[in-house]
């Protein structure tokens, strides 16, 4: 790709049709009317950053033609100029792109001008992002994960989502948002009552957040949401998220058999339809890589230098019913997976030659999680709930598992959040009905601004171990982020030992429990 130096003046500008970038130290002239010009409405995002190449998003207030540059230097001294790409009202206004043929192990900066497309004469002032591209030998790693962002009706209060600003000052090479990425079905009010005399304020309000989530305009609306914060969009701005969703994208616990017929809030019914709606929101307002082969899957795996490979798991859009059902053989209704998902993994964890293999679950794994939590019955995630031999979409989990010690595939760690609270779990063998898997962690945390609950029992078909649980007193249900207990983990990877450290922390900071791992070595 040839590099260009870019020093364009107006006239240039418009003689190339908005081809090329107008750099923030050009000044534009007084008749340019700036407050006139296209705005970038919230933010810039990075996302999916390996070795060689990275996703960029941005979204403006019009339709406009959108120029990108990137350099290795704050200074822009020697860019890489793109062909511009049109921000259209079909996707929201929103624009991303891959950038690629990066150098691994680089700070990458990148630079946006928008044009409006409707006067070309009209151009915003540029806004800038960054990013690291992931190493191509042996460096320290460091990265956060959590999940769970403006749910159970807390949205942005004079604090605002600061969990997010926490998160930012470890200076991480990529946060992991673990799904709940946003909370589509959750209405807000203005303010709400504490109960102990205090009063919560939703500072920050939008129509969006007063209903629940149904056309794909609303869907899209609950993104920008969340983006109206100024933590989010700080820490956007200097780290690649990698995202995954869950069921709050959509509505809560939703898989094909959601049965909407009784729940006033929604004229529309159907499931697929609101699924439907929901991934493309997902797609045009995030970072995630296109998948030509299927496009809007979530699933993919991230290779992040030799020393760490991210395994993204979907298991919300190819799973069998909720309910109480608890099949006792591995068929289509009782996967939460899915067979070509859970093909691909055993393929891609095969294949990795990364010393860890993080792969990063929307939903625990031991926890019991219920489809009708009042009543306690039918599985939502994984376990059943009866402590027994495997069954239903246990099933599925016992054949990833039997496979990853067949085939001697070392230093699986899973990551996950979605219970609102934070938790370390050692599945251990030796204390599971189904045994037939190596030992592993398994490491809960969030919520990132939301409501927190818990904790959740604990199911005994894998054995787990609880080594460690930071959530609400007893009788304390959906605490506000005000009361402290918001979480998000932290991973380093040591470049010269290769020994992981997993540390759970709060949003204030504090660091709550901590394990270093050693890597074992393939036999």
């Amino acid at each position: 790709m040839t590099r260009t130096r870019l020093a364009l003046t107006r006239r240039r500008l418009l003689a190339t049709g908005s081809a090329g970038l107008v750099l923030s130290g050009l000044g534009m002239p007084a008749f340019s009317q700036a407050a006139r010009r296209p705005v970038f409405t919230h933010g810039v995002q990075s996302g999916d950053v390996d070795a060689a190449s990275g996703m960029i998003w941005t979204r403006v207030d019009r339709p406009a033609r959108v120029m990108m540059e990137w350099a290795t230097t704050e200074s822009f001294a020697d860019p890489v100029r793109l062909a511009p790409v049109d921000a259209l009202p079909d996707s929201d206004l929103a624009v991303k792109r891959l950038l690629g043929g990066l150098p691994a192990d680089q700070e990458i900066f990148y630079r946006m001008v928008a044009a409006d497309l409707a006067d070309i004469n009209l151009v915003s002032e540029p806004i800038t992002g960054r990013f690291r591209t992931a190493p191509g030998s042996r460096r320290s790693v460091r990265f956060a994960w959590s999940g769970d962002t403006a749910g159970q009706g807390w949205g942005i209060d004079e604090t605002g989502m600061k969990t997010y600003a926490t998160i930012a000052t470890h200076r991480p090479d990529f946060f992991l948002h673990s799904g709940d990425t946003i909370y589509a079905d959750g209405p807000m009010e203005d303010s709400v009552d504490l109960g102990d005399g205090q009063t919560w304020k939703n500072v920050v309000m939008v129509d969006a957040k007063r209903k629940v989530a149904e056309t794909l305009q609303e869907y899209r609306d609950q993104w920008k949401y969340n983006m109206l914060d100024e933590h989010v969009r700080a820490l956007s701005a200097e780290v690649p998220t990698f995202y995954q969703w869950d069921d709050h994208e959509v509505l809560n616990n939703w898989s094909s058999s959601k049965d909407l017929s009784a729940d006033e809030r929604y004229a529309e019914k159907s499931i697929a339809l609101l699924s439907a709606r929901a991934a493309r929101a997902f797609h045009e307002m995030t970072p995630i890589r296109y998948a030509p082969a299927e496009p809007g899957r979530v699933y993919r795996k991230i290779a992040y230098g030799p020393l760490l490979d991210v395994f993204f798991l979907d298991m919300r859009s190819y799973r069998g019913p909720n309910g109480p059902d608890m099949e006792s053989e591995l068929t289509d209704a009782a996967r939460i997976l899915g067979a070509a998902q859970v093909d691909w993994l055993k393929r891609a964890l095969a294949d990795s030659t990364a010393t860890w293999k993080v792969i990063a679950a929307d939903m625990p794994l031991g926890l019991i999680v219920w489809n009708d939590g009042k009543n306690k019955v039918g599985a939502e995630a994984v376990a059943n709930g009866d402590n027994g031999p495997t069954a239903g979409r246990e099933l599925e989990i016992a054949d990833l598992l039997r496979y990853i010690r067949a085939a001697g595939i070392t230093n699986t760690v899973w990551l996950t959040a979605d219970v609102h609270y934070t938790a370390a779990h050692y599945y251990n063998p030796e204390k599971a009905r189904f045994q037939d898997f190596a030992p592993f962690w398994e490491f809960v945390s969030g919520p990132l601004h939301a409501g927190t609950f818990g904790p959740n029992a604990l199911d005994m078909t894998f054995g787990p171990e609880l080594r460690f649980v930071k959530a609400p007193a007893e009788g304390q249900a959906n605490l506000p982020p005000s009361a402290g207990l918001q979480f998000f983990g932290l991973v380093d990877i040591d470049g010269d030992t290769e020994q992981m450290t997993v540390r759970l922390m709060d949003r204030d900071d504090t660091e709550l429990w901590s394990v270093t791992l050693d890597p074992a070595r393939g036999a």
